[in-house]
Formats: structure tokens, C-alpha cells, sequence
């Protein structure tokens, strides 16, 4: 007979933790029609967990908007240098994914 202490524990549980613990699902769409409304209609009345969801989508916008840079050609040269270097240290030059030694070409 636990199923009167969980529903204690469900009804002590704050609604913001149950948010939070599910907004980047929120955010990337990720949840169901249902869940995702319950999620909205709470941060339509709670200013603190609108808060939180905007600065975490602007954070996502900023870190997607940065990986589409793409490095210098200087510093990618530099590191396709290291990589052939340390395979090279590695005795295999080919790379990971190259026949190692005694093993038959395909």
C-alpha cells in the first residue's frame, strides 16, 4: 500500500523542479503534446521559471550561431599536423580505422 505516500510525494513536489528538470526537452520539442502544454501553461504563471527557460534558450541560440564558425585554416592545419603525428607515433598512419598490422585488406 505505497500508492498513498506517493501521491503524498507527487503532491509535496514542487512544480518548478518537475519544469526544470524537463525544459530542454521543452525547448527542443521534444516532449509530448500534452507534457508540453503543462510545461507552458506553467511558465506562462511562473516568472522565475520564464526566466530561466528564455535565458537557456538564448544560451542554445548563442552556442548554435558559435559552432557554425569554422577555425582558420592555419589552426586546422595544425591540427591535422598533430593527429598525423601522434598516428605516426602510434605506428599506424593510416589512421584508426586503417588494416593494422597482419590484418588482410579488404
Amino acid at each position: 500500500m505505497t500508492g498513498g505516500r506517493d501521491q503524498d510525494r507527487d503532491q509535496d513536489r514542487d512544480p518548478c523542479d518537475d519544469v526544470l528538470s524537463r525544459m530542454y526537452f521543452f525547448i527542443d520539442n521534444e516532449l509530448a503534446e500534452a507534457d508540453s502544454q503543462q510545461i507552458q501553461q506553467h511558465i506562462d504563471a511562473c516568472l522565475p521559471c520564464l526566466r530561466e527557460v528564455d535565458v537557456e534558450r538564448i544560451v542554445k541560440a548563442l552556442i548554435a550561431r558559435s559552432c557554425t564558425e569554422r577555425a582558420p585554416r592555419e589552426l586546422r592545419q595544425r591540427v591535422m599536423f598533430s593527429i598525423r603525428h601522434v598516428q605516426l607515433e602510434l605506428g599506424n598512419p593510416g589512421g584508426p580505422f586503417a588494416p593494422g598490422p597482419g590484418t588482410p585488406d579488404a
